[in-house]
C-alpha cells in the first residue's frame, strides 16, 4: 500500500468522523500500549510469563486465588502507573462534542474513564474495582493493589476476612450481561463505529463490529498489526491509535 493510498484512507476516515452523528468505540489492548500497558499477549506480555490457564482461569482462582495475587501484583503496578494517552483523550473530545456516544473495552485499565469519557461500557471489567467473595462488599481504587504490593496476597475483606476478587474477568468466567447488552444496543445505534487497537480475535466482542455493520453503520479499523477481520472494515488504518485518532478529531 503506497503512502498516498494511506492519506486518501485518512482523509475519508475523517470525513466519516466529521460527518457521523452516532459514533461508537470498541477498543482493545492496542489502545493502551502507548500508555506503557503491554498486550497481555504479545512478546514481554503478561501472559507470556504467567500461564493463563494457572493463574488467570475462574477456576483456578477458587482454587488458590493467592496465584491470580501474586501475578496480579505486577499487573497492579503497570496499571497504576499508567496514564492515558492521545487516543484515550481523543475519544473523550469527541464525546464531549456530542458526537460519540459511548466507548465499548476489552480493557481493565480504567484509562478511559481517567482520560474524561463518560460513557464506558467494560466487557472485561475493571481492575481497580475489587470485591469481597463472601458478603460482596466492593472496594474501588487502588487501596487493595496497594496491599497486594506490600505482600498481603491474597487481600482480605476488612469486615467478614473473605478473599477479594478483582472486577476483571477471567478465562472461564461470563461476561457481565448488563454491559453486554448495553454494548449490543450501542452497535445497533451507530451510525460509524470505531474499531481501536483490537484484533477482534476474542468474541463476543469480535461480533460487535459486524453487529453494527449490520445495521448499517460504516466500521473504521485502526491497528498497528494483524489482518483480522478487515473484511468488516470500510476503511483500514494501519499505525498507532495515539497518533491516527487525535489526526481524525482534528486535534493534530
Amino acid at each position: 500500500m503506497g503512502s498516498m493510498t494511506a492519506d486518501e484512507d485518512l482523509r475519508r476516515a475523517r470525513e466519516l468522523v466529521q460527518n457521523a452523528q452516532r459514533i461508537c468505540a470498541l477498543t482493545g489492548a492496542g489502545i493502551s500500549v502507548d500508555s506503557g500497558i503491554p498486550d497481555f499477549r504479545s512478546e514481554g506480555g503478561l501472559w507470556k510469563r504467567y500461564d493463563p490457564l494457572e493463574y488467570a482461569t475462574y477456576e483456578s482462582f477458587l482454587n488458590d486465588p493467592s496465584k491470580f495475587w501474586t501475578m496480579g501484583r505486577e499487573l497492579a503496578r503497570v496499571i497504576l502507573d499508567a496514564k492515558p494517552n492521545a487516543a484515550h483523550y481523543a475519544l473523550a473530545e469527541l464525546e464531549k462534542r456530542g458526537k460519540l456516544i459511548g466507548v465499548i473495552t476489552q480493557n481493565i485499565d480504567n484509562l478511559h474513564q481517567a482520560a474524561g469519557s463518560k460513557r464506558v461500557i467494560e466487557l472485561h471489567g475493571n481492575y481497580l474495582r475489587a470485591y469481597c467473595m463472601s458478603c460482596g462488599k466492593v472496594y474501588v481504587g487502588e487501596a487493595v493493589h496497594r496491599r497486594v504490593a506490600t505482600g498481603e496476597i491474597p487481600p482480605r475483606c476488612d469486615e467478614c476476612k473473605g478473599v477479594l476478587k478483582s472486577e476483571s474477568i477471567l478465562f472461564g468466567e461470563p461476561l457481565p450481561e448488563k454491559a453486554m447488552s448495553e454494548a449490543i444496543e450501542l452497535c445497533r445505534q451507530t451510525d460509524l463505529m470505531l474499531v481501536v487497537g483490537t484484533s477482534l480475535a476474542v468474541y463476543p466482542a469480535a461480533y460487535l463490529p459486524q453487529l453494527a455493520k449490520d445495521s448499517g453503520a460504516k466500521v473504521i479499523i485502526i491497528n498497528l498489526h494483524g489482518e483480522n477481520r478487515d473484511d468488516v472494515a470500510d476503511i483500514v488504518l494501519k499505525g498507532r491509535a495515539s497518533i491516527i485518532l487525535p489526526k481524525l478529531v482534528d486535534l493534530t
